[in-house]
């Protein structure tokens, strides 16, 4: 049986705000944290999701402008003089676009030409430039309408991240000098005690109190049934108290809660970029100068070829192409694919620590799985104690939980707790846990070994080799150098793992299960389970070297494991993933994707969110792909006017944005 040891790590958030200069699309609100911040970016002041119609009058009286005169010419057949046109229209294009205008010549006097601020302007100011007005203002009128909608789409697909924030209590009741006042959850100190009152969310972490309370865990593990606590259990900010007043000691302040953690995490995966959206802002940073050069040669080009080259024709054709070349629909659609399926997950309990890491998901094949902890329990009981030569199996135990005591491995708590009071009595020094094997130390001045079979080769202890042939786990224990007996201890397999391993084989991915304990246990949990490979007695070097090896065979691997002493294996797998990581710092600091509750199906629905991610994405990058093309091939050949290219080029963008923030209203 593997052991480790559990020592107590902080981590301090860090919100990287992420900043993208993808040449044409500054989209900065899609690569940013979830603060309630994100929209004072001063590029997009002219599209906050969370205004009101109210609040885009310009916008609106352009729009209906636009539409009273295309009604009057299309509809009543009225003619007006160009300097008319001009007169009416020229006011609408300025309410329209005044604040693209002048951030299309801040971005000029920074050096920076290859914008979609630029290219707008360049394309607008062009149709005014040929007399074109009704088209330059449409093209203005609906590219801004177009960012009004994306901004909207990027505050709606933050839904969930809002919703956890919003789950944090302004205030507490905190008990001082045997009276209740109200106080901001940040002035609480470690140590002292909140009331939380039916109904309310508990507002800082910390250790139940009171004799026994029922919370409601929805918002931090995606799990609805109510989970029922006793005094001493670990209570988490974020949960609801839903039955009676219950009163908890305060063990961690309001900005190292396990919520704020989660929150900072989830923030900051916005920021880390898969390979798909960075291909993308390199693939715009290129593309963008590429296309005014194709725009300035199809205007200047036909003029050498042409044998009736007319300027406003062969201009008029540039702006079309201009207009529809503008890559917004893939750079805001992609990263707000992926932001939707980060949130996605994390409505069902599973944490990824960036997009790239939901691609990664949607290529494993091989899953490779701890035991304890992750397939089982991990909860042992004592089954068993036997003694050998005069020690008692009473006297065992006690020096056997003595020593244990020094260890939070779940079989050394089996022990401690099976032993009762008596241990505490013994006096124990010099105490050494050895990973994979093991404690040693003295109990009343004696050599005690409490471990697996290892621990007692490893000293040169002589034992029953027929102890192997036991399928439970085993703690053989050894004083002044001799075997004294043994425990028998078994886990119980968790409910939902073999729907697991089933659901595993019908996606088609292969299943390997890694323990430090015994073969014949893990022959036996594999069996039942219906795990395609399973091994045991390893070390954690041994885990990294078996999970090496199926990265030689070109496996896309997954591990999952408890955060702590599988760090080794979680770290060089393509995606390491922690069970139960919600009461783990080091589970949080230490994975890629983390399960915030003990369910291994929540594994399924980690890889479901990677492939239901990675099929929207590609939908999305096909479809603006493949219209551009054509309206740019359309449109170099006078085939389609600036009403077909505005349209084409914001219609793709709202049916991709539209597709990616699908992916939020999906169920895993």
């Amino acid at each position: 049986m593997q052991r480790n040891i559990t020592g107590e790590e902080t981590i301090t958030p860090v919100i990287k705000p992420g900043h993208s200069s993808n040449g044409c699309c500054d989209h900065d609100h899609v690569e940013k944290s979830t603060d309630a911040s994100v929209h004072n970016h001063d590029d997009h002041s002219h599209g906050s999701g969370s205004e009101s119609w109210r609040d885009h009058w310009d916008l609106l009286t352009a729009l209906a402008i636009l539409l009273v005169m295309q009604v009057l010419e299309y509809g009543f057949r009225l003619k007006f003089s160009l300097l008319t046109e001009f007169l009416i229209y020229m006011p609408a294009y300025l309410l329209a676009g005044y604040k693209v205008l002048a951030l299309a010549l801040r971005k000029i006097k920074h050096l920076d030409f290859f914008n979609e601020f630029v290219l707008m302007s360049v394309a607008t100011l062009g149709a005014f430039a040929i007399g074109s007005y009704s088209e330059g203002v449409a093209v203005m009128v609906f590219y801004s309408i177009g960012e009004w909608f994306q901004d909207s789409a990027v505050s709606r697909a933050k839904t969930s991240i809002k919703a956890l924030l919003d789950i944090r209590p302004e205030t507490v009741v905190v008990i001082r000098d045997m009276q209740a006042f109200t106080v901001k959850p940040g002035s609480v100190e470690p140590g002292e005690v909140i009331r939380v009152r039916a109904g309310e969310n508990v507002g800082l972490d910390g250790e139940l109190i009171s004799a026994s309370a029922s919370f409601n865990t929805a918002a931090l593990t995606g799990e609805s049934k109510p989970d029922t606590k006793h005094a001493g259990d670990q209570v988490l900010a974020g949960m609801i108290n839903q039955n009676s007043v219950a009163e908890i000691r305060v063990t961690a302040l309001f900005r190292d809660s396990k919520l704020s953690r989660i929150l900072s995490l989830v923030q900051e995966a916005s920021a880390r970029k898969s390979r798909t959206q960075m291909f993308i802002s390199r693939f715009a940073k290129v593309y963008t100068p590429i296309v005014f050069a194709l725009a300035v040669s199809l205007v200047t080009i036909p003029f050498f070829i042409a044998p009736s080259y007319e300027f406003s024709e062969w201009l008029y054709r540039g702006l079309v192409f201009l207009v529809i070349s503008c890559p917004c629909a893939l750079v805001v659609s992609i990263p707000l694919g992926y932001f939707g399926g980060i949130g996605l997950a994390s409505r069902n309990g599973i944490l990824f620590k960036g997009g790239n890491f939901l691609d990664v998901m949607a290529k494993v094949d091989t899953v490779v799985m701890d035991k304890t902890g992750t397939l089982t329990k991990g909860v042992f009981k004592v089954q068993q104690v036997f003694a050998e030569g005069d020690r008692s199996e009473q006297e065992l135990m006690r020096l056997a939980a003595a020593l244990e005591s020094h260890s939070t491995h779940p079989v050394a708590l089996a022990i401690v707790e099976y032993a009762g009071e008596d241990y505490r009595s013994v006096e124990v020094t010099k105490v050494e846990e050895i990973s994979g094997h093991g404690l040693k130390g003295y109990a009343d001045g004696v050599e005690i070994l409490a471990g697996n079979a290892r621990l007692m080769d490893m000293f040169g202890i002589f034992y029953n080799k027929e102890f192997h042939s036991i399928t439970e786990t085993i703690v053989l224990i050894a004083i002044d150098k001799q075997c004294a007996g043994y425990v028998t201890i078994a886990d119980e397999i968790k409910e939902d793992a073999l729907q697991t391993i089933h659901a595993l084989h019908r996606m088609n991915i292969k299943t390997v299960m890694l323990s430090g304990d015994k073969q014949t246990v893990v022959d036996q949990v594999a069996g039942v389970l219906n795990i395609d490979k399973a091994f045991g007695e390893l070390l954690p070097e041994d885990k990294v070297n078996k999970v090496q090896e199926l990265k030689d065979q070109g496996r896309k691997i997954a591990f999952v494991g408890d955060g702590v002493n599988d760090a080794p294996v979680l770290a060089m797998a393509d995606a390491g993933i922690a069970m139960g990581g919600l009461g783990s710092d080091a589970a949080i600091e230490t994975a890629d994707i983390i399960i915030q509750n003990d369910q291994p199906s929540k594994l399924v629905m980690a890889i479901r969110a990677g492939r239901i991610t990675r099929n929207i994405v590609w939908q999305n990058i096909t479809l603006a792909l493949a219209v551009k093309v054509l309206v740019l091939a359309l449109g170099a050949g006078g085939v389609a006017s600036l009403w077909e290219a505005v349209i084409a080029d914001v219609g793709v963008a709202l049916l991709a944005i539209l597709n990616a923030v699908r992916i939020q209203r999906l169920n895993l």
